[in-house]
């Protein structure tokens, strides 16, 4: 159920206790922010794979666990037991492939085998297995454990850029907000304007002093400005409903702005100081902290970890097996190489095209990743140094479009004394103040436009903030 947005809301910070009731209704960047890194559901989403990182390391770590075995046979037919078998293992799987194995045997019937004979109390062993060959210096399981905690830090890093992504598409939508909510306060002050001279209009038509058709070229401009004011309050109320798909509260609770909360007109500073915009325009950027090349880097090593697997499996099988042999485990003296227990397992394919073909395939993948890496620093860079070099574009447009809106206001202010004076027309009044308008919604505009470029500049980063 959605939920209305109240003056009040819980984790809101505002500065100093006597305020006044329109600035408890301004939502500033910076919490608005806070906000969505902190309870939007893709935000949440993100952390899953942090959570998912370590369920599988955690699983490729139990592939070290020690293991039981057990195995119990038992044939007993017309009053004649055939056999009666138990065979106890316990496993212990190392590092190196090295595997420790401690057994026991205990073995009775008419009908076992001779080797099967142990006996009487039964027959411990304890050994080990070596494989030589294939899997010693890596093995399925050493590879699996590298690669989960390589996923992990490669999780860490896609988490940045998940948090970071959506951060940048709330700011684009906050700063959307910003401009209907500037323009309509300009249309509101300029239908002020408009009403203040049709009224004057029509007392001077009144008085003789005035034509009537000034009252209606005064008119029309009044009607233009209220056709402007009711498009403006149509895409506020748009881009009002496009912020609140990003504000959300605890326990998955969307929430929707009340139409008396407004944004924070002065918001640059906020802006630049949650970005840390002033360091990422100055500062050199070191590329090779970029979570998406941290990101791609596990990725690489993951891959050089699944080359290297499969070389090793170019190795023939040879696996040694040993296990001393006694009736009496508690004595250590009767563990001797007089009794034993011992193989070798040799194996290996003549042609090797199956593991040729999947190191050449690892091969191809650890390449293709690389030249992944190069055109994204690449093209990482030649993004940065753009938006920068926008950024300081922006600086002078700001700079022009100001002045513009100043003399535009002097401009009209002249024309309207010239009016007074009846040196001037109306016409020409409505004209000065539909430029004035018009350098005044480019100013905004550009403004927009100008914190779009520093959120992308933010993105371009990765940058996950403090909030």
């Amino acid at each position: 159920m959605r939920i209305l947005f109240t003056v009040i809301l819980a984790g809101f910070s505002f500065i100093g206790v006597a305020q006044t009731e329109e600035l408890s209704n301004v939502l500033r960047f910076d919490e608005y922010l806070g906000f969505v890194k902190k309870f939007h559901p893709i935000v949440k989403q993100a952390e899953l794979v942090i959570d998912e990182s370590q369920a599988k390391l955690m699983k490729s770590r139990g592939a070290f666990d020690p293991k039981l075995e057990i195995d119990y046979d038992r044939k007993k037919f017309k009053n004649t037991e055939y056999f009666d078998q138990l065979n106890g293992t316990f496993k212990i799987p190392t590092w190196f492939g090295v595997e420790l194995k401690g057994t026991f045997e205990e073995n009775t019937g008419d009908f076992l085998n001779p080797e099967a004979f142990v006996p009487q109390d039964g027959l411990y062993s304890a050994g080990v297995m070596v494989p030589l060959g294939r899997g010693l210096l890596i093995n399925n399981r050493m590879a699996a454990l590298k690669q989960a905690k390589l996923f992990r830090e490669q999780a860490k890093a896609d988490r940045d850029i998940y948090v970071n992504n959506i951060l940048f598409e709330a700011s684009l939508v906050y700063f959307e907000w910003l401009q209907a909510y500037n323009q309509l306060k300009l249309f509101e002050n300029f239908l002020v304007n408009a009403e203040l001279r049709y009224r004057g209009i029509l007392r001077g038509v009144e008085l003789g002093e005035n034509a009537r058709i000034d009252a209606t070229e005064a008119r029309i401009a009044l009607d233009s400005r209220k056709l402007s004011l009711e498009q403006s309050k149509v895409s506020l109320m748009k881009a009002a409903l496009e912020l609140s798909n990003f504000l959300w509260l605890d326990n998955n609770i969307p929430v929707e702005l009340q139409p008396n909360v407004i944004p924070d007109v002065d918001t640059e500073p906020i802006v630049d100081a949650t970005f840390n915009i002033n360091q990422l325009r100055t500062n050199d950027v070191i590329l090779d902290a970029h979570p998406k090349l941290l990101s791609l880097g596990y990725k690489l090593d993951g891959l050089e970890v699944e080359t290297r697997l499969k070389a090793n499996r170019l190795l023939p099988r040879i696996d040694v097996e040993y296990n001393f042999l006694t009736e009496a485990p508690e004595v250590a003296r009767t563990f001797n190489t007089a009794e034993y227990k011992g193989g070798l397992n040799v194996s290996f394919p003549l042609f090797l095209r199956k593991e040729r073909g999947d190191l050449k395939l690892a091969r191809l993948k650890l390449q293709d990743t690389e030249f992944e890496i190069d055109a994204t620093r690449v093209n990482l860079r030649n993004k940065i140094d753009a938006l920068k070099q926008e950024l300081e574009s922006y600086v002078a447009q700001n700079e022009i479009t100001l002045r513009m809106v100043s003399d535009s206001e002097l401009m009209l202010q002249a024309e309207e004394r010239k009016f007074q004076l009846g040196e001037s027309s109306l016409f020409l009044v409505n004209s000065r103040e539909s430029k004035l308008i018009e350098n005044q919604l480019k100013a905004i505009s550009i403004q927009n436009k100008f914190f779009s470029t520093k959120a992308k500049l933010f993105n371009s980063l990765a940058v996950n903030p403090d909030l």
